[in-house]
């Protein structure tokens, strides 16, 4: 089986508060879900506010959502 990509599409983000997102980010594979409260505000301009994400960056926002 191919390892399916990853994608922005993968990650739902809701407004907490300034400089805040909560971050729910869902397997394409198994429908798993993992959620983290985040001020990283680098990071989610660079994944959530980007016009095409980088995958390594929405590997290290997964990254941050399953630790």
């Amino acid at each position: 089986m191919a390892k399916q990509k990853i994608s922005l599409s993968d990650f739902s983000f809701q407004f907490a508060g300034f400089g805040h997102y909560n971050v729910t980010y869902r397997s394409p594979v198994t429908g798993e879900k993992w959620q983290k409260s985040t001020h990283d505000m680098p990071l989610i301009d660079c994944t959530k506010n980007a016009e095409k994400p980088k995958i390594v960056d929405l590997e290290r926002l997964k990254a941050m959502c399953k630790a």
